[in-house]
């Protein structure tokens, strides 16, 4: 028990000596850095270039670490990023004998109180003109100087929209000086790419690279070289909410277009479907419209959408004309000889067009048989219906006539018989002729209908024919948009 107390003592007496030490070492430096820092900037001066030659140049390191995007302004072609900007530089006026002080290596003072380049976003499309932020720097008892300041930039970028949702983009952070030349300030990029480590994933955009790329560009208006550091981000796209929200209603509506074809024309509704479709498209042409820049390049998007809204178009318009082959009656000419072969004979069979009040799961000649034998049926009990009155007429008659003749050899009556039985047939004549005008006028009137029947089913026919051709113009675009995803 006595060895365990005397060991914790001990312990907890060395922890309070070296705190004691430590606090005394702290406190030694802290005398030193107020020594160091009153000296240094006894006579210095943060308006001229910290160099003891002035023909020489001064180098400045950089380097930039992308910590976010914020923002992607399509319409107005800004980017606006989330910076970390590391600027490093040697001061010939600031440099000491760290043993002198104590082994004091480093010192960090207010930015604002030594020289700092003036390095500026060339391509800013900001209208606050604020000046970077004073945070501290870390001054080298060597002389080097690092600053290290964040920045929320808004940059002008070129937004290429031809291949929007499924589009990659380019955007250029050029960094340069304002007001020294490569004679007197040179910019150096420290990495041949901007630094990702610390970048935070954004919801919209895919970052895949930020290379750096030094040039040195002499303007007309001078004839020094300005070097500047140009660091280009490439962002890709995130499709998948354009895809869902814009793309796919899109293509679900083009599909309906196809089945106005297949929609009765009977229904009157046929028109209205098209019209319909054509203003829902209209309604996300101008979504889309909304987001992207007015420039000459139409997205992709939209060009899915001018087709297709030219697709239903031209549907709509085919549907009036078929309208009007559907609803041809007795008083049109008859179905020319070329379209019954082709479309009446070949095309209804190959897109499985039925005659009109035939249904498609009874076979068609089961169906033709039966009206073929129904037909015979009827004609001969029509036949029978015409033929025994008549025949009995005629029974009749000749019974007349006989029992004329014989009356008129037992009588002698035979002027007045034969004068009423002319009368009789006469009548039997007129009877026979008016029935057969009633035959013609029915004959023709079925003509007549089997002459609308015949349009209408050219109608049905080209309905078919339509819809699977814009079906599969339906298909072959929304694969093709799809390809230019992949």
């Amino acid at each position: 028990m006595k060895r365990n107390s005397l060991s914790s003592f001990y312990v907890s007496l060395w922890l309070l000596f070296t705190a004691v030490i430590l606090q005394a070492v702290d406190s030694a430096k802290g005398k030193y850095a107020h020594m160091l820092f009153n000296e240094l900037f006894e006579d210095y001066s943060n308006a001229l270039r910290p160099v003891e030659d002035t023909d020489k140049v001064l180098n400045v390191t950089l380097q930039i670490t992308l910590s976010q995007i914020k923002d992607m302004d399509e319409r107005n072609q800004i980017l606006s990023a989330y910076l970390w900007i590391r600027q490093s530089w040697y001061d010939a006026y600031l440099k000491w004998d760290k043993d002198k002080y104590d082994g004091l290596d480093s010192i960090r003072i207010p930015s604002n109180l030594v020289w700092r380049p003036d390095i500026v976003l060339y391509n800013k499309a900001d209208d606050d003109f604020s000046e970077p932020v004073n945070t501290n720097v870390v001054l080298r008892y060597d002389g080097k100087i690092t600053w290290d300041a964040p920045a929320i930039t808004k940059s002008s970028c070129v937004v290429d929209v031809s291949y929007f949702p499924f589009d990659s983009q380019q955007c250029n952070l050029t960094f340069g000086s304002w007001t020294y030349n490569g004679n007197q300030v040179d910019i150096i990029n420290s990495l041949d790419s901007g630094d990702l480590s610390d970048f935070i994933e954004d919801v919209e955009w895919e970052i895949h690279g930020m290379p750096a790329v030094k040039n040195v560009i002499t303007y007309g208006c001078c004839s020094e070289p300005y070097p500047d550091v140009t660091f280009t981000l490439i962002l890709k796209r995130k499709s998948s909410f354009y895809i869902f929200n814009l793309l796919l209603p899109c293509i679900l509506i083009s599909f309906l277009a196809p089945l106005g074809f297949y929609l009765p024309a009977d229904s009157g509704e046929k028109v209205s479907l098209g019209v319909t479709v054509l203003l829902a498209l209209t309604v996300f042409q101008l979504m889309v419209a909304e987001i992207m820049p007015p420039s000459e390049n139409v997205p992709l998007i939209g060009k899915y959408y001018i087709a297709t809204m030219t697709m239903i178009t031209a549907s709509t318009a085919l549907t009036i004309i078929i309208m009007n082959l559907h609803h041809c009656g007795s008083e049109a000419k008859p179905v020319p000889q070329w379209a019954r072969v082709i479309i009446l004979d070949y095309m209804s069979k190959i897109f499985f067009v039925y005659d009109v009040g035939e249904n498609c799961t009874s076979p068609k000649r089961e169906k033709q048989e039966e009206h073929k034998l129904e037909g015979d049926d009827g004609c001969q009990r029509r036949q029978k219906e015409v033929r025994s009155p008549l025949s009995n007429r005629k029974d009749d008659c000749d019974l007349k006539e006989k029992f004329n003749g014989n009356l008129s050899k037992s009588y002698g009556g035979h002027g007045e018989n034969v004068r009423e039985t002319v009368n009789c047939c006469s009548c039997y004549k007129m009877l026979i002729k008016n029935i057969e005008y009633i035959a013609n006028c029915v004959r023709d009137h079925k003509a007549n209908r089997a002459k609308g029947i015949e349009w209408k089913k050219v109608a049905k026919v080209m309905d078919r024919f339509f819809m699977w051709i814009f079906f599969i113009m339906v298909f072959f675009m929304s694969v093709l948009i799809i390809g230019k995803a992949a």
